[in-house]
């Protein structure tokens, strides 16, 4: 899994730098005003999961899937919610990685 970094933008604005989707998964930053930002450049769409490491009462919670239309970009808020207590960051998968671009983006609130 990689660790993606966080950008924040400035008044100004900021010209978004997107990383490839690993195929191992990946992690990020949790809060307010977090953002994953998902570009699919591929001819199918593909889904992103967000893993929920919490229960309620034992019961596992589902994990949020995501799907990203072919052609488009998703924002996807991260809240704390998928936050996994051991490393402060949250779990990212995919069904598949072609053509499929990733950012985190921090946005004041």
């Amino acid at each position: 899994m990689a660790a993606l970094p966080t950008q924040v933008p400035p008044l100004a604005g900021l010209a978004v730098d997107y990383d490839p989707a690993t195929g191992g998964g990946d992690t990020c930053q949790t809060g307010a005003g977090v953002l994953l930002l998902v570009k699919n450049g591929d001819a199918a769409s593909h889904t992103v999961t967000l893993v929920t490491p919490g229960t309620v009462n034992g019961l596992a919670i589902a994990d949020r899937a995501v799907p990203v239309a072919a052609g488009t970009t998703q924002a996807i808020p991260v809240t704390n919610d998928y936050r996994n207590p051991s490393t402060g960051r949250a779990n990212i998968t995919y069904d598949a990685v072609t053509s499929l671009e990733v950012a985190v983006l921090r946005v004041g609130v």
